[in-house]
């Protein structure tokens, strides 16, 4: 079977990388990627890394405008809490509103900038408020997984004849390999799997899509798809690629010296420093302290902040991590409290390792989800005390790269139905980022169809204006 009519998605993919470096017609086999060592997801990105960059004498580096504000930051860690996480059980709490709209939660905590409370199970981060700013005033008015998560992590309203990228493939774009991004590890990486709402790239197609890791960080070994093998020692993979190189009859009698062949050899060199060298030691936690480890949290999620420090460290543009399991429509509370003590962790530690490493300037943390949660209380069965979904009013927080800490922006009414002040779209939002990054949202989008698509949508996509969080971002500077 040819690999352009499998079935495999990421035989397709490879398929379409190759036939843009002009390697791999339209027969080759399953067999042919497997000798020429291509399978993998080390070996698949080590192909998408070879497409870009011969890609790149054709394609233009995004212009950049003036930027109104100080662009601090290199990295982004986004912590997406994947279902929607309630703003009353987190970072606005309504003790007053009686036990139908807190429920249990009737006591926040004091953190260490006066004024600003937040839940009780949250105690560390109460010791790091100085750190990030809370914003009790995010508000899309949209109720549904889908539609809210694309407005959210886009700006843009769904519904379109365009499928938008998400800010992830729009900083692997402006800050990746056509940017000069450097090294093997993917610019745009994701722990640990998909949320399969919308395609992250959009229309930018697959040179723009996360590298999903798969595994676990909390497990024993973090078995990375494509570079960590379950079960495989190190000096077995050694074993196998010599037996491969013995096996390739094809490799030894050429000697023609192709450009091609050598461009695949690279790759494959690629593919085993990624498995077996430097570049792939990245994955490793057990290089960590434990006393370190411990603190950030033995669990899934606290790994996975340790991991997206460590990829910080290595310059990786954008990390996101999806933290599964805050849509609580049932037994919401006995959920949040297993769940905000994880969040609590490996949040309140990310933010204080990237300070003392001297990464948090330059490293933006953006934590929420799709939207909140209803206010009210669902005490009745089936729901048994769960909440629902709530676009109306919702809550996010962000640290670092240029954002100020100490800061609340926004507010609520009595029962965290309704924003009251500063109300902040997601847009607004992204936009603020951008900034921060120094991506202009003046500059263009390479749409398939060469329509003039910006970063940021115009006031001819009938967008509503844009309000910078300036109160909080690094101070502004003349453009």
């Amino acid at each position: 079977m040819s690999l352009h009519h499998s079935n495999d998605p990421r035989l397709w993919n490879l398929a379409s990388e190759l036939r843009l470096l002009g390697l791999g017609g339209p027969q080759m086999t399953r067999r042919d990627a497997i000798r020429l060592g291509l399978l993998g997801s080390a070996g698949l990105f080590c192909a998408r890394n070879m497409a870009t960059r011969s890609l790149a004498a054709t394609t233009a580096t995004p212009a950049a405008a003036p930027i109104a504000f100080v662009p601090r930051a290199k990295s982004v860690i986004q912590i997406w809490l994947w279902g929607g996480p309630c703003h009353l059980d987190t970072f606005d709490p309504k003790p007053d509103a009686g036990y139908d709209y807190c429920g249990p939660f009737k006591t926040p905590i004091a953190t260490n900038v006066a004024g600003i409370q937040i839940n009780e199970l949250l105690p560390l981060l109460a010791k790091q408020a100085d750190k990030y700013a809370l914003l009790r005033g995010m508000s899309h008015g949209i109720n549904a997984h889908e539609t809210a998560s694309y407005t959210v992590q886009t700006g843009r309203p769904s519904g379109g004849r365009d499928v938008f990228p998400g800010m992830g493939a729009v900083v692997s774009l402006f800050k990746g390999y056509d940017a000069g991004y450097k090294g093997l590890l993917p610019p745009y990486i994701v722990l640990t799997e998909l949320q399969g709402r919308f395609s992250e790239a959009g229309f930018l197609g697959g040179r723009y899509k996360p590298f999903a890791t798969g595994g676990d960080p909390g497990a024993a070994r973090f078995v990375v798809e494509g570079v960590v093998a379950q079960g495989i020692s190190d000096d077995r993979q050694r074993t196998r690629r010599d037996l491969l190189h013995q096996l390739n009859t094809f490799e030894h009698a050429s000697k023609s010296g192709d450009p091609r062949l050598a461009a695949l050899g690279e790759c494959e060199r690629d593919a085993y420093e990624m498995i077996l060298g430097d570049a792939g030691k990245v994955f490793d936690l057990s290089q960590e302290k434990d006393e370190l480890r411990e603190r950030y949290g033995r669990n899934t999620f606290g790994q996975s902040c340790l991991m997206a420090r460590r990829l910080v460290e290595r310059g990786v543009p954008y990390i996101t991590i999806n933290y599964k399991g805050w849509d609580t429509h049932k037994t919401h509370f006995p959920i949040m409290r297993q769940k905000l003590p994880q969040l609590d962790k490996g949040l309140a530690t990310l933010l204080a390792d990237l300070s003392e490493r001297g990464l948090l300037d330059s490293t933006v943390v953006w934590t929420g989800g799709e939207f909140g949660r209803t206010p009210k209380v669902m005490w009745e069965a089936p729901w048994n005390g769960g909440r629902g979904h709530w676009g109306k009013a919702f809550s996010a927080l962000v640290a670092g790269g240029g954002f100020k800490g100490g800061r609340v922006i926004g507010k609520t009414d009595a029962r965290g139905e309704e924003v009251t002040e500063r109300a902040v779209a997601p847009l607004d939002l992204i936009g603020s980022m951008y900034d921060l990054l120094g991506i202009s949202g003046d500059a263009k989008l390479p749409h398939p169809e060469g329509s003039d698509v910006r970063v940021m949508p115009t006031a001819a996509e009938g967008a509503k204006p844009v309000h910078p969080l300036a109160e909080i971002m690094s101070s502004p500077e003349v453009a």
